[in-house]
């Protein structure tokens, strides 16, 4: 016989109760007279475990009974409630288990639902079951799935993982089948289609079975997981007065195991031919079934409170009724009565083996704590008391399959003799032939694999020479451009085309002062009194050579700057060269440590560049480098827009270059030059230059933030990019500006330049973001702004969100910033909350390297309602 067993019991003051022997005894075997195995299995006594659990006052009744104590006490280590009739009168009831409000969602598991589980495992049937008020708790002790949060996981979840971690799939089944019965008729949740199941006993056993149910076998737990949230989707549900979701129908999960018994033989009888080595050498596979039913009870309610009407009110009505008969039931069981009404209800019937039948069952009775409910709770609390006075006969379900058995052994011995004969007629041809091939076999082996070897042998010979070849070719073309560059390195492509314009220039010069001797000449002729018509030609001839002569300076002005701009390109390519190779780039370097980049060279060179260029502007003039902006040269323009940025980085110049127009005119070359260079060092410049608070309000009249904006949208240089973004998080920072920065597509723009991926561009990305969500907190702070933040309209969160853990440690401090920026104003808690905000609000309070955006975000969390809210909800503590 198999071995079975009921588990330990509880002890109640309860009259008419009967301990159960414990589920881990062994039983004796018996055999029947015929020596073959009895298909009954010896019975064991179970009652009915029963534990309460208090679920925790919600934020109604806190406000609601704030004035009134809890009619509920509970002592745990005494396994005891009271329930309060008034202040100096209360009930006491003792349950096999009383639980908490805090009590968790393993520990409710392992007391209540595991002795059930392993009882399945092992062969019985059993029965884990939720019945209190509705709002109490039933559904999430029974069904939470736990996306969320892993802990909260209900029963179900729990269930299926023990059930998963015991058993084999390569032998053993599980399949599911999910129900609900809604309004006296079963329906099924994972094919809403199949809409009425009817319910089929057994004459001879009395099993309840559910023909027309979906049945689903599951090989993991995630597609268990999927089927339950299948289901729960079907589940009719209702918003009432005392649960926002309040389940309308009896959800019922039945898992059927199939476990095979390993290391069972076979008790044959005495008229078996014992002789029959075969037979007597395989054991018949032998099956345990058991049967779990998880049921998640509709909540009983009083329509007065529940406020229930119309539809909603035969529903309250039908519930009510189903969970009635299941009372009478338990009375009926209770009081040993001769007749029990399974009938009356259709629950009633599904339930007949759980109470009184052959089945485990525990029972989980939730209630609340307010006192408003306290006659549903005493009803709920009598219902367990009598609950636990069911006694149930555990039986265990084993069978062999003899017919399984007797196919496999024909098709075994059929195969065996066609072998055996087979294998005598041809055994000495197939060894000579097996002998034959080899030999063949070998020898060709032994060719082919000399063949193969000779022709890879000279490949790789040639494919070495080739390489060789390729080597020494790259070897002589890196020697070559290493003797060409010299130590110019890659300045000397743009010195030559400065030695080519000042050579152009020189030659216009010379032809200019032929031209003027030529003219005097003339005019020493011309000046003899004798001449006719003299004085007028004279004249003439005054204007032409005064305007060559004003012409010959502008050209001279324009080669002494050329000159001035070669020597400043040389000396800084041979910085360059000094620092190192490794910098790409064309160019002044001073350009790179404009203020919003300040750490790409090293400051001594960029101090030597700059006085330089300081020397040009104080000898040529500002306005002569300006004018310089607009030559038709591309050159020249190139040279002259460097000149101006590397003035730019210098504050004490700013305000110098916009009075003398370079703004306007930086802004100009920006929208309308088509050379990258230009527009890249164009908007470094009015980076530069937008660092002060009045050269910004000028950038946004000037309508520079359009400008920046379509050089964003067309640039592909990073450093290009890096500069406008730059630029763009200068003017971030204005609090006048936020309005209009956001209207003229100013975030839009910022938010675009995420596509380049490079870090510093990135990083004057996070940098401007920081910046606006600090002026926007300043504005709600102050009553200027109201509603929820332009970044999140924009849809800037998810990018902040993703790079709020960086790795770069700029984008990420700019972006822990900006979190807690937003953060501050409580209307943006909500969208905060649901795109994953609060998560990095916490990581940051908690982790984060800096001490004053870790304090920032711990205070701008404790000051938030809805971020508190939250983060009870989750169970967070800072």
């Amino acid at each position: 016989m198999a071995s079975g067993g009921g588990y330990r019991n509880g002890t109640h003051k309860a009259p008419n109760l009967r301990t159960s022997s414990s589920f881990k005894s062994k039983l004796p075997t018996s055999a029947s007279s015929n020596g073959r195995r009895s298909s009954t299995i010896d019975a064991l006594s179970g009652r009915v475990r029963v534990a309460i659990r208090l679920r925790p006052r919600n934020a109604e009744e806190l406000a609601a009974d704030a004035d009134f104590a809890d009619c509920v006490e509970i002592q745990p280590e005494l396994k005891r409630l009271k329930l309060r009739k008034n202040n100096w009168d209360s009930d006491t009831y003792e349950f096999d288990e009383v639980f908490t409000e805090f009590a968790s969602q393993k520990r409710v598991y392992e007391v209540v639902a595991k002795p059930v589980v392993e009882s399945v495992l092992d062969g019985y049937n059993g029965t884990v079951m939720a019945y209190g008020q509705t709002g109490t708790g039933k559904t999430y002790t029974l069904g939470r799935l736990g996306d969320e949060d892993a802990s909260a996981r209900g029963i179900m979840v729990r269930s299926m993982e023990d059930i998963f971690a015991n058993i084999c799939l390569e032998t053993d089944s599980v399949s599911v089948s999910y129900l609900q019965l809604y309004m006296e008729t079963i329906q099924d949740l994972l094919n809403p289609a199949n809409d009425n199941i009817p319910i089929v006993e057994d004459q001879k056993s009395g099993d309840v079975s559910l023909p027309g149910a979906t049945i689903v076998e599951v090989r993991d737990q995630q597609s268990f997981v999927e089927l339950l949230r299948v289901g729960e989707a079907h589940r009719y549900a209702a918003n009432t007065k005392l649960n926002t979701e309040s389940s309308r129908s009896h959800a019922i999960l039945l898992v059927h195991i199939k476990r095979s018994v390993p290391g069972r033989e076979a008790d044959f009888s005495a008229e078996t031919d014992h002789s029959s080595h075969l037979a007597t050498n395989y054991k018949p596979p032998m099956l345990r079934k058991g049967k779990l039913v998880l049921v998640d009870l509709a909540g009983s309610e009083r329509v007065n409170k529940s406020g229930s009407e119309g539809h909603m009110l035969e529903e309250a009505k039908s519930i009510n009724l189903s969970l009635s008969a299941l009372g009478k039931c338990i009375n009926a069981l209770a009081e040993n009565s001769a007749h029990v009404p399974v009938r009356d209800s259709k629950l009633t019937r599904l339930l007949k083996d759980s109470f009184g039948g052959t089945s485990r069952t525990s029972l989980v009775i939730t209630i609340g704590p307010s006192p408003r409910h306290r006659a549903e709770t005493s009803s709920t609390i009598l219902f367990g008391q009598r609950a636990m006075k069911v006694e149930n006969m555990l039986k265990i379900k084993e069978e062999f399959d003899y017919k399984s058995l007797s196919k496999r052994l024909e098709v075994q011995v059929d195969k065996l003799i066609a072998e055996n004969e087979r294998l005598q007629k041809a055994f000495e041809a197939e060894v000579e032939r097996i002998r034959l091939e080899a030999q063949k076999h070998v020898s060709e082996a032994e060719r082919n694999y000399a063949e193969a070897l000779k022709e890879e042998k000279i490949k790789c010979q040639m494919e070495y020479m080739e390489s060789i070849k390729k080597l020494e070719e790259k070897w002589s073309l890196n020697q070559q451009k290493h003797t060409n560059n010299g130590q110019m390195g890659s300045g000397n492509e743009e010195i030559s085309e400065l030695k080519m314009l000042l050579q152009h220039e020189m030659l216009t010069r010379k032809a200019a002062e032929g031209e003027i001797n030529t003219l005097k000449d003339q005019l020493d002729r011309f000046t003899n009194p004798g001449s006719v018509g003299g004085n007028s030609d004279i004249l003439n001839l005054q204007r032409v050579l005064e305007e060559e002569i004003r012409q010959k300076k502008r050209l001279e002005e324009e080669v002494i700057v050329l000159r001035q701009f070669s020597q400043l390109t040389m000396e800084a390519g041979q910085t360059t060269s000094y620092l190192g190779r490794s910098r790409n780039g064309t160019g002044l370097p001073g350009l790179d440590s404009l203020s919003p980049l300040k750490n790409l060279h090293c400051k001594d060179a960029s101090n030597g560049e700059r006085s330089s260029i300081t020397n040009l502007h104080e000898q040529v003039g500002l306005h002569k480098i300006l004018s310089l902006l607009e030559s038709e040269d591309a050159t020249v323009r190139i040279h002259a827009v460097k000149v101006v940025a590397n003035l730019a980085a210098e504050e004490a110049n700013q305000e110098k270059i916009v009075e003398a127009g370079g703004l306007t005119s930086l802004l100009m070359l920006l929208g309308s030059s088509e050379d990258e260079t230009i527009r890249r060092i164009a908007a470094g410049a009015i980076a530069n230059l937008a660092m002060s608070e009045a050269n910004q309000e000028l950038i946004m009249t000037q309508g520079g933030i359009a400008l920046l904006a379509v050089t964003a949208a067309d640039a592909e240089d990073p450093q290009t990019l890096r500069m406008v973004a730059g630029a763009i998080a200068n003017l971030c920072g204005n609090d006048k500006l936020q309005t209009r920065l956001r209207s003229e597509g100013g975030i839009k723009a910022l938010l675009g330049m995420v596509r380049c991926g490079h870090r510093d561009v990135l990083s004057q990305v996070a940098r401007g973001i920081a910046n606006f969500a600090k002026c926007e907190s300043r504005s709600s702070a102050q009553g200027q702004k109201a509603g929820r933040s332009s970044l999140l309209e924009d849809g800037a969160l998810p990018w902040i969100v993703q790079n709020s853990n960086n790795e770069a440690s700029m984008i990420r401090r700019h972006v822990e910033l900006a979190l807690c920026h937003l953060a501050q104003h409580e209307v943006n808690a909500k969208d905060m909350i649901s795109g994953g905000a609060l998560w990095e609000l916490y990581r940051i309070s908690r982790d984060c390297s800096r001490d004053d955006i870790r304090s920032l975000a711990r205070r701008t969390l404790t000051s938030s309602p809805t971020f508190l809210a939250e983060m009870r909800r989750l169970r967070i503590e800072l």
